[in-house]
């Protein structure tokens, strides 16, 4: 059997593919996999951002109007324009065996096609999209975008959802529950070698205990609840340090947090770093978090938390959602309660006092992310799916369901039976 010729493609204007950005990384690691794995695989996307990472300077790339206007609305309506742009660049570089698209809002000719040419169309759902744009980012034609992924949404062959919580946003929204797979994130082991050495050490010296973490610094991350936990903490335990790996809209308010609780001093922020340097970050770690605050409708797969487990780290993280599965409180990992500073505060200083216990729940944690969740494991669950969706003809939502009204699309694409 000769290998799958794959179209990927990544519509949103808000993923830059070669970034750096978690959502970034999620795209180029599951096309490093799907290659290792033998598949050849173009990538359509709207966003860049830069040149392809070394290992991937050889991957066909086609590149889609990034929508420009001088007000929302407008932005929107090129984002829906862009779809013929799709559609004649799958024609110029098909025949293409299936279809992936990570689920973008107003993205809809590659699902539109690969069923119209009876390929399998895979789609990737990693968030409730039209709510998450109308609380954070505006959305003018709401109308419009509920249409556009019921479209997409009825058209792909097969859903992929990251975790629990995006299965059920897909099922309140008609899908067939045979039709969802829940994949969660994964990490590729490689970049996480045993006894990785540091590669941030404090200026002062001496001995330390670390507390990390590593993400944007966004509301939904909690990072205020995990300052308040390491001033709580930073009374008991003198040799305590802070070290925040990220970058984000809430930098500013997180300083004057630490500054207001007088922890300046042993609180280090690196801002955003390339990739490539997260792995000796994590090593210069003792206990990892990911200090969620509550949130409604928790539908995160923390790509943070595969890390820190690959890493081999002690990782405390809030018992919410998808985290309550992978992390079993004690045995891979503590869990406490979201939003809840003085119990995290008192689950590291249990681990600063136990360093038997970090290297029990570390060790256990690496071997639930690489017996379990690489991204390996991920692209054989979608060559799986894609082999099974093109025997069966499965279909996502029932096609009553189906809009009654479809915009052009331009010429269509070929794709091989």
């Amino acid at each position: 059997m000769n290998p799958p010729r794959i179209a990927y493609i990544c519509a949103d204007p808000g993923v830059p593919v070669f970034g750096h950005k978690g959502c970034s990384i999620h795209v180029q690691e599951v096309i490093r996999a799907l290659r290792r794995r033998g598949a050849r695989v173009d990538l359509f996307a709207t966003r860049f951002d830069g040149p392809a990472p070394d290992d991937l300077r050889d991957l066909p790339t086609h590149l889609l109007a990034c929508p420009s206007g001088s007000n929302l609305a407008e932005r929107e309506r090129a984002c829906q324009q862009a779809n013929t742009t799709l559609a004649r660049l799958l024609s110029a570089a098909g025949p293409f065996d299936f279809v992936y698209e990570r689920f973008s809002l107003w993205s809809f000719a590659g699902m539109l096609l690969a069923r119209t040419y009876g390929a399998p169309g895979l789609l990737e759902v990693n968030a409730p999209l039209i709510e998450e744009q109308a609380a954070h980012r505006g959305l003018v034609d709401r109308p419009a975008a509920e249409r556009i992924a019921q479209r997409a949404l009825t058209d792909a062959s097969a859903l992929l959802a990251v975790s629990d919580g995006v299965a059920v946003w897909l099922r309140a929204r008609g899908a067939s529950p045979a039709a969802i797979h829940v994949v969660p994130n994964g990490v590729d082991p490689a970049r996480f070698p045993a006894a990785l050495p540091p590669a941030w050490h404090w200026p002062e010296g001496g001995r330390t205990f670390t507390i990390g973490f590593v993400g944007s610094l966004k509301p939904w991350h909690g990072v205020p609840v995990l300052i308040q936990a390491f001033a709580r903490l930073r009374q008991r335990v003198a040799e305590a340090r802070l070290l925040i790996v990220g970058q984000g809209p809430d930098r500013a308010a997180l300083e004057k947090q630490v500054r207001s609780l007088a922890v300046e001093s042993c609180v280090h922020f690196t801002g955003g770093v390339p990739p490539e340097t997260i792995p000796g970050l994590l090593a210069a770690m003792d206990v990892a978090v990911a200090p969620y605050p509550p949130l409604a409708g928790f539908y995160f797969s923390p790509l943070k938390v595969y890390e820190y487990m690959a890493a081999g780290r002690a990782v405390v993280a809030s018992g919410i959602g998808q985290l309550s599965q992978l992390i079993r409180h004690g045995e891979n990992g503590l869990l406490c309660q979201p939003g809840n500073a003085a119990e995290l505060a008192g689950q590291l200083a249990l681990l600063h006092g136990d360093e038997q216990a970090r290297a029990r729940l570390g060790a256990a944690a690496r071997k639930t992310a690489l017996d379990n969740y690489t991204w390996d494991h991920v692209a054989g669950r979608i060559l799986m799916l894609a082999e099974s969706c093109g025997q069966s003809g499965l279909r996502s939502i029932t096609q009553a369901s189906a809009l009654t009204h479809t915009p052009p699309v331009g010429p269509p694409v070929l794709l091989s039976p």
